[in-house]
């Protein structure tokens, strides 16, 4: 009997969550230069919308402005981002990561890849092609506006 979408809808909610959660350790312990978790977050943030706002990042990381600009005032002073005035409206700032934040992120994304690559090696070639594949249709399914 084949699995019914309500099957592949709970294991997406129950397996989901699990790889997100060992991605995210991985992340974290790549992330280096005692940046905290939230820190850390709007960097991710910044490398997926270069330009945004203050509000735009407060907003995804879940804090209040005056939090997000103390935050995002210590990612400025370790030279990791910079502020520009936004070309659309000059009354408005808008954030970037520098080469140093990107080089910060890069280097995570390089150590979390390599761990992932290691922990998939135990599934046979088959299976290896099976996760590919799958990912590939959820991608397709879900879009691939976002990448960490």
């Amino acid at each position: 009997m084949s699995p019914t979408t309500e099957d592949c809808a709970r294991s997406l909610l129950d397996i989901v969550p699990l790889v997100m959660r060992e991605i995210r350790a991985q992340m974290r312990s790549h992330r280096g230069l005692d940046l905290s978790v939230p820190q850390f977050r709007a960097l991710a943030f910044l490398r997926r919308k270069p330009e945004a706002s203050l509000s735009d990042v407060a907003s995804h990381i879940g804090t209040s402005l005056p939090s997000m600009s103390k935050l995002v005032d210590g990612l400025v002073e370790r030279g990791l981002v910079e502020r520009e005035t936004s070309a659309a409206d000059r009354r408005c700032l808008t954030l970037r990561l520098t080469r140093e934040g990107t080089g910060l992120l890069q280097s995570a994304r390089q150590g979390t890849q390599a761990y992932l690559s290691k922990s998939l090696a135990r599934l046979s070639p088959e299976d290896q092609a099976i996760v590919t594949r799958g990912l590939g249709i959820l991608s397709s399914l879900f879009g691939r506006e976002e990448r960490p």
